[in-house]
């Protein structure tokens, strides 16, 4: 019996596959309209991107087939929207990531703030945060977590080596003194013995017998309390080691628990971040044609940034308390000496030796990434017209954050990965290499994640067949009564069950699903759109408390010695307090930035069926 579960168990992706469609074919028979086919598409999506039965890229090409066979929108008018200007920003962000992580521009950067803030356990530890996070703004969140968790591990383990072999010094040199001490004891003993044994000799009295019993007595003695000092100095030793062991275990799965979620939340703190950001924009700029660009990279950064930084401290005070303890004398080193540091410095400072000089490439591209992060600052910025208002963008927005993205990035394939030589030089030890350019496009190919591309194509598609079959209008009458329930309490609400649902699924699946729902909430219920989809699209980064929810989650899971119940107990708070700070976020300086006590005109100047 448990060989025939056992094997259905591995055919229910089939089973699901199959079934699906089928169970909900009802929907569109019994209700022949626009809106229950629409439904009945979206339904199946969702069933297959939760299970992922099916590949999420392949499940998000379905519109494809199922809108034109189902009567809601040309097999054109699908196609069109996997395509949009919010791809192409992900993409020009994706190649400037793959353009660092190629060149190795990132562990530079790791490594160079980590030489800055030192060993100190809870420095340590803002440390690995602070660089993950900023790491995580720019490259896959994957791909910063793989990269400091090897660092971190490599500089716990030659701490706690330098530990283990300060307290076997400290033994050795306790053991020595013990034994001075037994030595002088004997010797005082012996040199009351011989004068006893003088004045004997002289009063011609003798007393063998009773002076081979005294030096017996003390042999024993002396060998006892030998033995008691060896056994007490063995039994202390251990149990030192084992405090120690367990100090540092639980120091290694703290610091890896916050090597994964401050990628999480590094990644919410730009534009290109993470694929919800860009999901978000997307959706905005499908669904409300007429917004007025009011995502940007700027405007993005100026309210994510601020709630990054918050959630970041919170982050590291609440894994301090766990895993460290708020001993600022061990914690900080405050007050201690710096020698038991040296060496775990020192396996730092190897690491970014080796990595040399900066080269001709890692200077290329640092300047490109400069200057792409440059430009999309300053191309809008909010207060002040921006370069691309007073060049481009005088009666229609022609260049866009997207335009810039890729006009950057071209130059990776432009730029040669060495200084040009001489032209008198000889070239006869020159090699391929020698002309390639920083980025080719096997390299791109390779660690281009296609997927997310798809994925982003999927959700607009989703978004603008909604708006087609009207199914979005119902589902705003359907949330009528919604409007008696505070708008906050509405957001915190919302916040909760997307953090919830994204332990589950895919951040992209999930917000995939959740913001054309929302949306039409909004205008339902005549409240600005951005008041919940934004919280709601940071609130599924906020995926900590199981190994399954992120890939930077099962990353840190696979590599230390965490516990599911760890990360539970650890990511339960932070997903609760990460839904309040991102609602505190968005009911102050949020409201300031994007005016959201006001319903918008443009919200109801959406696509038109």
């Amino acid at each position: 019996m448990a060989g025939f579960l056992r094997r259905l168990w591995g055919y229910r992706n089939y089973f699901v596959i199959i079934l699906t469609p089928l169970l909900l074919l009802p929907l569109p028979i019994i209700i022949p309209t626009l809106e229950a086919k629409c439904g009945f598409a979206i339904i199946l999506m969702a069933l297959y991107w939760c299970t992922e039965c099916i590949p999420l890229a392949m499940t998000a090409l379905l519109p494809v087939v199922l809108f034109p066979m189902l009567g809601i929108m040309e097999a054109t008018e699908v196609c069109v929207q996997y395509l949009k200007d919010s791809n192409m920003l992900f993409f020009g962000g994706l190649l400037v990531a793959i353009a660092v992580e190629h060149w190795n521009l990132h562990e530079r950067i790791a490594l160079q703030v980590l030489l800055i803030v030192g060993v100190k356990p809870s420095l340590l530890m803002i440390g690995f945060m602070s660089t993950t996070a900023f790491l995580s703004m720019w490259i896959s969140n994957t791909a910063s977590t793989a990269m400091m968790l090897p660092i971190a591990n490599a500089v716990l383990q030659q701490l706690s080596d330098t530990e283990a072999r300060a307290e076997e010094r400290e033994m050795k040199l306790r053991a020595a003194k013990d034994g001075q001490d037994n030595e002088a004891f004997e010797m005082n003993d012996d040199k009351e013995g011989n004068n006893k044994k003088l004045k004997l000799k002289h009063s011609n009295i003798t007393i063998d017998s009773d002076k081979e019993n005294e030096d017996k007595d003390l042999k024993e003695t002396t060998e006892n309390d030998a033995v008691a000092v060896v056994c007490h100095q063995s039994s202390e030793a251990e149990q030192r080691r084992l405090k120690r062991e367990q100090r540092y275990e639980m120091l290694s799965k703290g610091m890896s628990l916050s090597v994964c979620y401050s990628a999480s939340i590094g990644g919410t703190a730009t534009l290109t971040g993470c694929t919800p950001n860009v999901i978000l924009k997307g959706q905005i700029d499908e669904l409300f044609p007429e917004n007025g660009g009011i995502i940007t990279f700027a405007s993005w950064f100026g309210f994510a940034f601020p709630n990054m930084v918050l959630t970041l401290a919170f982050s590291w005070l609440w894994l301090q308390f766990m895993f460290l303890g708020f001993n600022l004398k061990k914690s900080f080193g405050c007050g201690t000496k710096k020698e038991t540091d040296q060496e775990a410095f020192q396996v730092i400072r190897n690491q970014h030796k080796q990595l040399g000089r900066m080269t001709f490439a890692e200077a290329c591209v640092l300047t490109i990434f400069t200057l792409l992060v440059l430009l999309w600052f300053t191309r809008e910025p909010g207060f002040i017209p921006g370069w691309a208002t007073v060049l481009f963008n005088k009666d229609k927005v022609f260049v866009t954050d997207g335009t810039v993205a890729i006009l950057i990035s071209s130059l990776f394939f432009c730029i040669p990965s060495k200084f040009p030589s001489c032209c008198w030089s000889s070239g006869d030890e020159d090699t391929a290499e020698d002309y390639s350019t920083l980025l080719n496009w096997n390299i791109v190919h390779e660690k281009m994640p296609w997927n997310i591309l798809l994925l982003l194509g999927g959700g607009f598609a989703l978004a603008h067949g909604s708006e087609v079959s009207g199914l979005s209008i119902w589902l705003g009458e359907c949330l009528l009564p919604l409007q008696s329930i505070p708008p906050f309490a509405i957001s915190i609400l919302l916040c909760l069950l997307v953090a919830m649902f994204t332990e589950c699924s895919s951040n992209t699946a999930t917000t995939t699903l959740f913001l054309p729902i929302l949306a039409s909430m909004a205008i339902a219920i005549k409240i600005h759109p951005m008041y919940i989809m934004l919280p709601c699209t940071m609130a599924s980064s906020l995926a900590f408390m199981l190994p399954v929810a992120t890939p930077p989650n099962a990353v840190a899971f696979s590599y230390g010695n965490l516990k599911v119940i760890d990360m539970a107990k650890a990511g339960f708070i932070l997903n609760f307090v990460g839904v309040l700070i991102i609602n505190l976020a968005i009911n102050t300086w949020g409201v300031a930035m994007f005016d959201l006590n006001t319903f918008p005109s443009w919200a109801n100047a959406t696509k038109a069926p």
